[in-house]
């Protein structure tokens, strides 16, 4: 099966996304994350409970950009409006999790082994979920 090409899915060799949600005021709040392609959309994990999880259950809008570690946007980089939805299912986050893990390898297992030594035990195996971006 051949995906079209998408401004969307142009995003999926970045580093890193600017990922913006929105606030029920509709102030966008922007996080940057791992972004992997599934298919025709773009999918990023996250744990259960995250601020763009709860904004996402009341406005499935968001915006995608190109942006650094820190989150920072170069003024000429591409911005893409779309729609996300959210799945805690175990299939749906294995598939996303396999995704993210095969595009970033080793820096995947050193930041999930980071984050636990950070939590020692305190959500340290955190249920996650996903998010699915399409265009």
């Amino acid at each position: 099966m051949t995906t079209a090409f998408t401004p969307l899915l142009s995003l999926a060799d970045a580093s890193f996304v600017a990922l913006t949600t929105f606030r029920r005021t509709g102030e966008g709040v922007s996080t940057p994350v791992w972004v992997a392609r599934d298919g025709d959309a773009l999918v990023v994990i996250t744990p259960l409970g995250t601020g763009k999880l709860k904004r996402l259950k009341n406005d499935p809008r968001v915006t995608v950009q190109p942006c650094g570690r820190r989150g920072s946007v170069a003024d000429d980089a591409p911005l893409v409006e779309a729609r996300a939805t959210v799945s805690a299912e175990a299939d749906d986050v294995t598939r996303a999790t396999d995704a993210v893990r095969r595009k970033y390898g080793a820096e995947f297992y050193i930041v999930m082994f980071i984050e636990r030594l950070v939590r020692r035990g305190v959500g340290a195996n955190k249920p996650r979920a996903v998010i699915r971006i399409e265009g």
